[in-house]
């Protein structure tokens, strides 16, 4: 079943992680993916992963967080295929771990300018495609830290829950273009930056695992858990669904 069969999906921080994740479910699906990251090595070998199973796909060097970047990014997909059916927002950065009254403003605002103006940016400039076309879908990644507070991290939450604001404020704005804007809200998942993370932690990477599994009813989840999540929002089976949150948690908020 091609449930994205010849869309054109755009996923930023497509490199790795749960970007990757869905850029390969995105393509098995029978899209055709543009893969948007800062990270030359990683976005080339996602595109050439997708490539070599037969799929249709594309890297451009992107930094979200820079109009010119979007904007060129955005030209060049438009004129490779013509149109943009999907964009994930999914680019993001945890910043650093400190209290607010710890917080450097530069650290601050690198936090927002990739988690914040990033999908703000590429929802500029994707959306008057999609509205000339008359259909679209955007999947935003907010985080169950844009539902809940905790204590640490407070530049990432503050940025997450921004995101699920301006995702419910567009999908009021956009409705009326046949434009769909929805969020997704993982928690923790073993990608490989929660993986490098838990090797710092006190006890090695074993012992974090256990603490976190602890913390999630089901347990913690893969990537490809958040992808399919993601699927379903893109596609057309989610052609009623929009300014949702979905929440894909193993549990956590549930608690």
């Amino acid at each position: 079943m091609a449930r994205l069969n010849d869309k054109v999906a755009i996923v930023t921080g497509g490199g790795t992680g749960i970007g990757e994740a869905t850029c390969l479910r995105f393509a098995e699906e029978g899209a055709r993916v543009a893969i948007f990251d800062r990270d030359a090595q990683e976005g080339a070998s996602t595109a050439a992963a997708l490539t070599a199973k037969g799929a249709e796909a594309v890297f451009v060097r992107t930094d979200v967080s820079r109009e010119a970047d979007v904007a060129a990014a955005v030209a060049t997909v438009l004129e490779r295929w013509g149109t943009i059916d999907i964009l994930v927002n999914n680019a993001a950065i945890p910043g650093v771990n400190k209290f607010a009254h710890e917080v450097a403003v530069e650290e601050w605002d690198l936090v927002f300018a990739v988690n914040v103006r990033g999908p703000f940016l590429c929802t500029k400039h994707v959306v008057p495609t999609m509205m000339k076309a008359g259909r679209g879908s955007i999947v935003n990644f907010s985080s169950i830290y844009g539902l809940i507070g905790n204590d640490d991290l407070p530049p990432y939450h503050a940025a997450k829950g921004a995101v699920l604001m301006m995702t419910k404020t567009d999908a009021v704005c956009y409705a009326p273009h046949g434009i769909r804007v929805n969020a997704v809200h993982p928690g923790s998942t073993k990608t490989p930056l929660f993986m490098k993370a838990g090797e710092t932690y006190p006890g090695g990477l074993d012992v974090y695992l256990d603490m976190m599994k602890q913390k999630h009813p089901l347990t913690l989840g893969e990537p490809v858990d958040v992808a399919n999540c993601v699927l379903f929002l893109a596609s057309d089976e989610a052609r009623f669904v929009t300014g949702a949150s979905l929440v894909c948690d193993g549990g956590y908020t549930a608690q």
